[in-house]
């Protein structure tokens, strides 16, 4: 019998067009595609690598998103693949998808929290402004009170603004998605027709061995950036597959659309085209950011290599093309992107593990309704809290965030695309067309995760790092001890 926890008050359909919009390509676009061009995206792949990659992952995640808008109408639940993989196949796989998809949407909000003290010290033009208090050390970075105290701040405040209701939300979610894709395209006008950004500066195009490279430097042994260039087959397709495999988490995003489906006052058929615009606005900052970094800066190699952290390449692009207007420009698209991942990402986790809990898989606590506002207090509350952990654990976790939300989201994107052809096949419905996208997008998905956890000779940059397989297996090893604590009150298949 499916268990309801709670028949009033119920989520509320406050949500149009343009605000899921907004939450889809808020989620897409975060601080990692400001921050990633100097620490991952130009050094693995360079900007032919990065931009050949994005678009092959927009590719891709357009045909799994053609799964997602055939099963959205016939589950309009909160809980998206969840919900899709519970109808399909059953209680436990069920639960190893929202399991994971938890650790996608939830870890995305940490990962840009951490990115606040750093936007405030690069428009300050200072390093000092947030470190005060105590501070230590996790991964050779120093975390400091004073960044702790303002990124802990706005996680509690956009927490609790998705509790006062999801239209509140969707509004302010609204206005900093159109600031934000407005400020990078003013940004990329401006490298085409400053004059100050050229093509000349973007070799090594397919990226560099960044390790090599660094070791070379710290022994006095290095020359020039070209000696250390990806290059020759396996060089560029290493380069590309170093920043293709992160595509499920580059894009992840769009497919928390299903997640606030019972939220909707619109018709599920605009459901494809907001994703796929939300698809193609994300590949496009991704590559743009990428890019003007590069062109805009001749030194940037050197700069990677001669950083002790993670150098903030579109910035000094920004300034180098405008001046102070071209770092304000930044300032704002980079915390509109981080406000709106937070917003999103808030909304996309307490919505699926509301789901969840409604139908027994976590305990009845994350299933309650505020009943004045209509979203799910006590789910938010512990979304909240969770997320406290980023400020502390500092910036250099963002890879380890990465890593975890890349491996949720394409077991999501795989349960999706498999449940769609179950569902065609027991309705007798669906084209040839949707068929073959699904099958595509169940072979990509299992491609991605191949790449993301098995190390493959020659394919530097691409498979999780030992502190990401750390953090897998402790979040598997909660997900056995939520399993066994909530299976007998798991609801089955609902059909």
């Amino acid at each position: 019998m499916e268990k309801n926890i709670q028949q009033n008050p119920t989520l509320k359909r406050q949500l149009n067009p343009m605000h899921v919009w907004a939450i889809a390509f808020g989620c897409i676009i975060g601080w990692g595609s400001f921050i990633n061009p100097g620490k991952k995206f130009l050094p693995n792949s360079g900007v032919a690598g990065t931009a050949i990659a994005m678009a092959l992952g927009a590719l891709v995640m357009m045909i799994i998103a053609f799964s997602y808008t055939y099963m959205v109408p016939k589950y309009p639940k909160a809980g998206g693949e969840f919900t899709f993989t519970k109808a399909c196949f059953g209680k436990t796989t069920a639960y190893i998808c929202g399991w994971f998809l938890v650790a996608a949407y939830l870890t995305n909000v940490p990962m840009n929290s951490t990115a606040i003290g750093l936007i405030v010290d690069g428009l300050d033009g200072s390093t000092d402004i947030l470190k005060f208090g105590f501070h230590y050390q996790i991964a050779g970075f120093d975390v400091w009170l004073g960044e702790i105290l303002l990124a802990c701040g706005i996680l509690i405040l956009f927490g609790f603004l998705n509790i006062l209701g999801v239209k509140k939300a969707g509004i302010v979610q609204t206005i900093l998605a159109g600031l934000l894709a407005v400020s990078v395209l003013t940004l990329t006008i401006a490298a085409l027709v400053s004059g100050k950004a050229s093509f000349d500066n973007v070799e090594p195009i397919w990226g560099f061995d960044k390790s090599a490279a660094v070791e070379a430097a710290t022994n006095g042994a290095y020359t020039s950036i070209d000696e250390f260039a990806h290059s020759g087959a396996m060089g560029i397709s290493s380069a590309i597959l170093a920043t293709f495999a992160i595509a499920p988490w580059a894009f992840v995003g769009f497919d928390t659309i299903p997640q606030a489906a019972e939220e909707f006052k619109f018709s599920y058929k605009k459901v494809s085209l907001i994703m796929m615009v939300a698809i193609l606005f994300g590949c496009f900052v991704y590559t743009a950011n990428n890019t003007i970094a590069a062109a805009a800066l001749k030194n940037w190699p050197e700069l990677i290599v001669e950083s002790s952290s993670t150098p903030w390449l579109l910035l000094e692009a920004a300034k180098r093309l405008l001046g102070v207007p071209g770092m304000v420009l930044v300032g704002v698209a980079v915390s509109c992107a981080v406000l709106s991942g937070i917003m999103g990402f808030y909304l996309a986790s307490s919505r699926l593990m509301y789901s969840m809990s409604r139908d027994g898989y976590l305990p009845e606590f994350f299933g309650k309704i505020d009943e004045k506002h209509g979203t799910p207090r006590n789910a938010m509350l512990f979304c909240i809290l969770v997320s406290l952990a980023g400020p502390i654990l500092g910036r250099e976790a963002l890879g380890w965030f990465v890593d975890m939300s890349a491996i949720g989201a394409s077991i999501g994107y795989f349960f999706t695309c498999a449940a769609a052809l179950v569902t065609m096949k027991r309705f007798k419905d669906g084209s040839a067309f949707l068929k073959i996208m699904a099958v595509v997008g169940v072979v990509f998905s299992l491609a991605f995760m191949v790449l993301q956890l098995v190390p493959i000779p020659g394919l530097s940059g691409v498979h999780f790092s030992t502190e990401s397989y750390l953090m897998l297996v402790v979040w598997i090893l909660l997900g056995v001890v939520f399993y066994f604590a909530q299976r007998k009150k798991m609801a089955g298949n609902t059909l």
